[in-house]
């Protein structure tokens, strides 16, 4: 009875065909390679939403919608972080060269995407030039913990979130930072570098100066309450 019932599954099978199989493309739908997508939506929901938000907002990550980020980084600097990833925070490399499996011209499609698709790319900036997105200063700790407390202690104060914890800042890197102070946060009403002494736009060397300070505090235990090993 068993055979039989056996026997007739196989029958079964061998009627449907391979394409009825649980996972197999459904019959008349063409499924398109991977690296043949290059819809921005598609492209976006499948590789980045999930850190970044959807549209670029409200995701563990950095909001990417942020018109003062989109206008201060350039594509060669964008293309680069979504091709090789970044040191030290959890951005992985998408880029083919890299061990990703986006191709050159899906970056660029990202990019072009980025800048065209969501409303806060077309907010252009009123004020000043921004400080530049690397910069070849060099940091000073105590200049840095008396800029921290001029122009951003206020906030950070009153703030659940302490960007001064050594366990937040072992989990960021360096120019992380300088992203969050020169961009600032408008999801949560964090001020771009512009703002954060109303009236006077923070520097090059501040930022860098603030930078040196906060990456000062990190911690090697992170989580940890004791003391880091000698």
């Amino acid at each position: 009875m068993k055979i039989s019932a056996l026997a007739g599954c196989v029958l079964l099978l061998a009627i449907m065909g391979c394409s009825h199989l649980p996972g197999a493309p459904k019959p008349g739908v063409e499924v398109p390679r991977p690296d043949a997508i290059m819809n921005f939506a598609d492209l976006y929901h499948q590789n980045c939403a999930g850190c970044h938000g959807n549209h670029g907002m409200n995701g563990a990550a950095f909001d990417l919608a942020n018109s003062t980020y989109l206008n201060w980084i350039d594509d060669a600097t964008l293309r680069k972080i979504i091709a090789d990833g970044e040191t030290d925070v959890q951005m992985p490399a998408f880029g083919r060269s890299a061990g990703g499996f986006l191709t050159d011209a899906q970056i660029d499609a990202l990019i072009h995407g980025m800048r065209t698709e969501w409303p806060a790319a077309d907010e252009k900036p009123q004020g000043q030039t921004p400080p530049p997105y690397t910069t070849a200063l060099k940091g000073d700790v105590a200049r840095g913990e008396q800029v921290y407390q001029s122009a951003c202690a206020r906030c950070h104060r009153e703030s659940t979130q302490s960007i001064t914890s050594p366990t937040y800042l072992s989990l960021v890197n360096d120019q992380t930072l300088r992203t969050l102070i020169i961009a600032g946060r408008p999801d949560i009403g964090q001020p771009d570098w512009e703002a954060d002494i109303p009236g006077h736009p923070l520097t090059d060397q501040q930022v860098t100066d603030v930078v040196a300070w906060l990456a000062s505090l990190r911690t090697m235990t992170p989580g940890q309450p004791y003391a880091q090993p000698h």
